[in-house]
């Protein structure tokens, strides 16, 4: 199953590079789908309100808030696997 991650970010934002890396990273594992978004436009700034996310990178799974901030590779591998194993169940 694909997932639909949709990536906020901003213009030079370390931790939004890092957090490119993680989702390359992990997509190399799982059927990931990445949208990026810039925070500072003002859809990418409408979403991030409605997900309660507080400043980039902000990471929504399938339009769920996952986390802002820096992303942890382990929390979402974590994460990706509990929800194939729900599904399998």
């Amino acid at each position: 199953m694909t997932l639909v991650v949709t990536l906020l970010t901003r213009g030079d934002c370390k931790l939004c590079d890092q957090a490119k890396a993680v989702l390359a990273n992990v997509a190399r594992d799982h059927l990931l789908v990445v949208e990026e978004l810039d925070i500072t436009t003002p859809a990418g700034a409408a979403r991030a309100t409605d997900a309660g996310i507080l400043f980039p990178p902000g990471v929504v799974l399938d339009g769920e808030p996952f986390s802002y901030g820096r992303l942890s590779e382990r929390k979402l591998r974590r994460h990706l696997t509990r929800q194939a194993m729900a599904r399998e169940a």
